[in-house]
């Protein structure tokens, strides 16, 4: 009898996943697999196969995420923050250097990067700090002094790899956890006013490639072979595709190897390339559809920490993709942010599909009920 009621359970949380959400995850997915076919000239090595096979393995463990009562991953909130947390400062003293920077642990198979982790596992902590929060907690300034710990413990690891670019996207999710959270407006303006009172001093500690990124957002083409190349060979191609694009696998600046990083960074601009201005409303199309419906998700979840975990699971997806086409595009310093489930790479890809994961178990859980700990 227990075990078929187990069984029961079990088809009902099935039947309660929002599939149509994860037909979303599965089209972006097979956009991005086919625009890496396209970078390795039609071929589905060396990045199109451990692409989708890392997507499949992703997608599996989003759907066993989603299965689990969401009350389970609050209890989890803070050991797995914790354990991000030490895998940064692994990264620091021991890590992979790879692209100037330390930011990798190589696990032999894969190279895994804690700082993208480290998104995931803030949106988490403060979810779970700030459920059951009320509007008096949130007035006081003693009582946000924890959060504040919570983010800039990981922000000052992630700076001192270097990686300012992760480290900024951090800041800016936790910020926007702690709007969704209720804490007052006020303190984002104040924060808008420090910003621009130490951005002198900020200037001054940043290394010099990341003031030569900056300088080279405001006048690429003062340097269009050296520092501004990446961006200059971007907007080329971006411009070339015109309406309709050239055409799948005829993209000229990505075929003879004009544009840099292309199965990485700058992969919408591959797409771009090929498909053209209709493509890349298509795509954004997609991405729009996943924020929208992701927000909606969030607006049917009873508890706090659920809709928590769901606003910062999508406000962290969509940083992605407005900072990644900002950039690729000229609107933003390359910073080298990837774009979700299209740029080739493992940390991105499983990152994202865990948040994913949350959502979807938030979703699933959405009418259970929490005490101020999670479980009752």
């Amino acid at each position: 009898m227990s075990l078929n009621h187990a069984n029961l359970g079990l088809m009902r949380k099935l039947a309660d996943i929002n599939w149509g959400f994860i037909l979303l995850l599965c089209l972006v997915a097979g956009v991005g697999v086919m625009s890496l076919y396209s970078a390795a000239g039609g071929n589905m090595e060396p990045w199109a196969d451990k692409q989708l096979i890392r997507f499949l393995v992703g997608l599996s463990g989003l759907l066993i995420v989603a299965m689990i009562d969401i009350r389970f991953w609050m209890k989890l909130s803070y050991p797995i923050f914790a354990l991000v947390v030490l895998s940064l400062i692994y990264v620091d003293l021991k890590g992979h250097v790879g692209m100037g920077a330390q930011r990798w642990i190589d696990l032999g198979f894969v190279h895994f990067q804690p700082s993208e982790a480290m998104k995931i596992a803030t949106i988490m902590a403060l979810a779970c700090f700030f459920h059951g929060s009320t509007s008096d907690d949130l007035k006081r300034p003693l009582y946000l002094l924890i959060p504040l710990a919570i983010v800039a413990v990981p922000v000052a690891l992630v700076m001192y790899q270097p990686d300012l670019g992760t480290a900024i996207k951090i800041i800016l999710v936790a910020a926007s956890m702690f709007f969704l959270a209720g804490v007052s407006y006020w303190w984002f303006i104040g924060g808008g006013v420090v910003t621009l009172l130490t951005s002198p001093v900020a200037w001054y500690l940043m290394h010099e490639y990341q003031r030569q990124r900056v300088l080279t957002f405001l006048n690429p083409e003062q340097d269009a072979l050296g520092s501004g190349y990446h961006i200059t060979q971007s907007m080329i191609a971006l411009g070339s595709g015109g309406v309709s694009g050239k055409g799948f696998l005829q993209g000229t600046q990505s075929k003879l190897n004009f544009l840099p990083e292309k199965q990485t960074d700058f992969i919408f601009t591959l797409f771009t390339e090929e498909w053209g201005f209709i493509g890349a409303l298509g795509l954004y199309f997609l991405f729009a559809l996943i924020i929208v419906w992701g927000f909606s998700m969030a607006l049917r979840c009873q508890s706090q920490f659920s809709r928590l975990i769901c606003g910062g699971v999508i406000v962290n997806f969509s940083f992605y993709v407005f900072i990644n086409t900002g950039m690729v595009m000229g609107l933003l310093p390359v910073v080298g942010v990837p774009l979700p489930m299209m740029s080739h790479g493992g940390s991105v890809m499983l990152s994202v599909l865990f948040g994913f994961g949350l959502l979807m178990s938030a979703y699933v859980h959405r009418d259970v009920k929490f005490s101020k700990r999670g479980f009752e």
